[in-house]
């Protein structure tokens, strides 16, 4: 069994890279180091430093290797920050997958596995199911429904097999801490390690449902496998949402500190976000999450042991207009 794991010296698909290597499957990580780091690639993956955005290296690859399996989660997840780097955005996220779809079919790929996420069900569709018809809201959660939409176009027309997945807010160890524009529990650890209060847009009551990545990764790696997988849509995360105040209290504990929060102008942003997972606990036996006090104390611990990391402003930004004062200065 080979595979391909796009983005798998990021966060996500280094820990999906690693469980694959446990199921017994050759590994080639495909990363352009934008967002991941080369020491989180596992002992025992191919790395290959280049771009999905770029056609005939992933051409190159596919013609090299013969991939039975496809694990697609290299994307730029900055899901705010998307309405200001649209070309950006679609190249790397729609254009980019688009060339993997391609050579997946060209190459009878066995089946192709897509980590999408819950920005495509944009807001007010509470608690988000499968069932529901999706109405993103922001350029990331477009490209991200667009993917899914080729995928099912991909599979009737030519009889490529997928597996979508909807992961949420996932964190742990691995995460960029360094990204100022997303991760907010990277965000804070890395503010906390700095010295410097903590930044909630609003008034920190909108909610989300955190998800440790050991409640996400191990069920993506071993989805090809399921076969009554093929061909569906999966949430996959934690069921509890928690506001971003009452995280950012959790988070100082971790690190022993008393929170100094500092509220900045709310963002266009969906207040309220959480997902139902029936559908993946009958079809993938994912069982019970993490509690969000024992993975972001893993995380911390992990966070303490790698340092800060500086936090690099995005550099090409396409428009200016209505974007966060803070990402602005």
């Amino acid at each position: 069994m080979r595979s391909l794991v796009t983005g798998g010296a990021g966060f996500i698909g280094s820990h999906l890279a690693r469980h694959c290597l446990a199921l017994g499957q050759e590994v080639v990580v495909l990363d352009d180091l934008s967002g991941g780091f080369r020491d989180q690639v596992p002992a025992g993956a191919h790395f290959v430093n280049g771009s999905v955005a770029d056609p005939a290296l992933v051409t190159k690859l596919f013609d090299d290797y013969a991939f039975d399996y496809v694990y697609h989660l290299a994307a730029y997840a900055a899901e705010g920050l998307s309405h200001f780097i649209r070309r950006f955005n679609y190249t790397n996220n729609l254009v980019g997958s688009i060339n993997l779809i391609n050579e997946s079919v060209k190459h009878q790929v066995q089946c192709f596995v897509f980590t999408s996420s819950i920005a495509v069900y944009g807001a007010g569709q509470l608690p988000m199911d499968e069932e529901m018809l999706p109405r993103p809201e922001d350029p990331y959660g477009i490209s991200k429904y667009a993917v899914e939409l080729d995928l099912q176009a991909a599979h009737t027309m030519f009889g490529l097999n997928y597996v979508i997945f909807r992961p949420h807010n996932v964190y742990g160890e691995h995460q960029n801490i360094g990204d100022r524009y997303r991760n907010v529990i990277g965000i804070f650890m890395n503010q906390i390690m700095q010295g410097q209060s903590l930044t909630v847009f609003g008034d920190g009551t909108q909610t989300r449902a955190f998800s440790y990545i050991d409640d996400v990764a191990p069920y993506i790696a071993r989805s090809v496998f399921v076969e009554q997988a093929y061909n569906e849509v999966f949430n996959i995360g934690a069921d509890t949402p928690y506001s971003v105040n009452y995280l950012a209290e959790v988070v100082c504990r971790a690190f022993g500190v008393e929170p100094q929060i500092n509220h900045l102008p709310a963002r266009n942003e969906v207040l309220h976000a959480y997902s139902n997972h029936d559908k993946a606990r009958r079809v993938l036996g994912t069982g019970s999450a993490t509690a969000l006090e024992d993975g972001i104390f893993r995380m911390a611990d992990w966070a303490k042991s790698v340092g800060a990391r500086s936090s690099q402003r995005f550099q090409n930004i396409e428009i200016r207009k209505n974007m966060p004062a803070s990402w602005v200065g």
